[in-house]
């Protein structure tokens, strides 16, 4: 694969972005001098993580439909359909090898105006359950990846199965003995969930025992709040907005609570720890729970309902596992049968064979 542009397209969120830095991790390794340009929405967090990852951003005008009121989806309509504009202005000066779709609102109309301008595309779905976007990109593009092999049925059989990319430092977690300490690691995705955090202050009291510790992100909004509730109770823990270094959280890790994002059960494989995990109950066709789900079938992760989270679930949960370190371990085995370390390679593979 001879050296260019490439675009990737996709954002607003870090579930979205990290698969996308992941392929263009292994696209740099493998051909010096490629250029990768991400597209997203614009918004800071963009900026933010990309920024830290030395990636070039440009930003284009995308809304959402999904769940929306009508004027909601008329709105979006437009500015998708301004998205578009741009992104063929952006493509015509850019003249990219391939422009990659990693989902997000964002992905659209970038991937459209590629398909306009006969320009390599490939989308990827992180999700058991397609989004919106994917599926009325999949019969265009000229190729199709999947973290799922049920995804294919929702996307007229196209698929090739190559497992959610995960970023080259998840790719060599260490095991770790299990010791004296039990750490759990709560985190609720790139801007964490308030669920998670009210119901983890609500369980400190009876999280409160010897050699429990805690590394927690609570999202920037509820930082100065929950970092406070561990503060009164004089628990050993690090509270922390956002975890930069979630690579030594996992390592650390004898269990983890969180949402289902792609992502989020994609790195939870690929370090092989437990889990429980509380889908999001808004996400766009109930995705989170399709992802929860494969986790929890195959022995790996505790689903908790956010309907059925509260303190005293959420620290029976944790201290049942805990007190039970041959089930934990079972979980850990279960969750690393499923991880896929080379997606990001797969990946690579069939962006190579669309520009050959």
């Amino acid at each position: 694969m001879a050296a260019g542009t490439i675009v990737i397209a996709g954002g607003g969120t870090g579930g979205h972005l990290y698969p996308g830095i992941a392929v263009a991790e292994e696209l740099q390794r493998r051909r010096q001098g490629v250029e990768i340009v991400f597209a997203g929405a614009g918004i800071p967090l963009e900026r933010e993580i990309l920024g830290r990852h030395g990636y070039r951003h440009i930003a284009v005008a995308s809304g959402g439909v999904v769940g929306k009121s009508a004027l909601a989806r008329v709105r979006g309509g437009a500015r998708a359909l301004r998205g578009f504009l741009q992104s063929l202005r952006a493509l015509w000066r850019m003249r990219p090898k391939a422009v990659i779709g990693v989902g997000g609102y964002a992905s659209g109309p970038m991937v459209m105006a590629a398909v306009a301008l006969r320009i390599p595309t490939l989308i990827h779905e992180q999700n058991c359950y397609p989004g919106l976007t994917n599926r009325l990109l999949a019969p265009w593009v000229g190729r199709v990846a999947v973290s799922f092999e049920e995804t294919r049925r929702h996307l007229g059989g196209r698929g090739d199965l190559t497992g959610n990319p995960i970023r080259s430092i998840f790719r060599e977690a260490r095991n770790r003995a299990r010791g004296e300490t039990f750490h759990v690691l709560i985190f609720g995705g790139s801007q964490g969930a308030r669920a998670i955090n009210d119901a983890v202050v609500a369980a400190l009291p009876l999280l409160d025992r010897p050699g429990l510790r805690i590394t927690h992100g609570t999202g920037a909004a509820d930082w100065a709040r929950v970092a406070a509730a561990y503060s009164a109770r004089g628990l050993e823990a690090t509270v922390l907005p956002y975890i930069t270094s979630i690579r030594e959280g996992y390592d650390r890790a004898d269990l983890v609570i969180a949402r289902a994002g792609a992502s989020s059960v994609s790195e939870i494989a690929a370090c092989g720890r437990a889990s429980i995990l509380v889908p999001l109950p808004t996400a766009a066709h109930d995705h989170q729970r399709h992802n929860a789900r494969t986790l929890a079938e195959a022995g790996a992760a505790v689903i908790l309902e956010e309907k059925d989270l509260d303190g005293m679930a959420l620290a029976r949960a944790v201290l049942a596992l805990r007190d039970d370190p041959a089930r934990l371990q079972a979980m850990e085995r279960a969750a690393a049968s499923l991880a896929r370390p080379d997606a990001a390679a797969r990946i690579a593979d069939l962006v190579e064979e669309l520009i050959a």
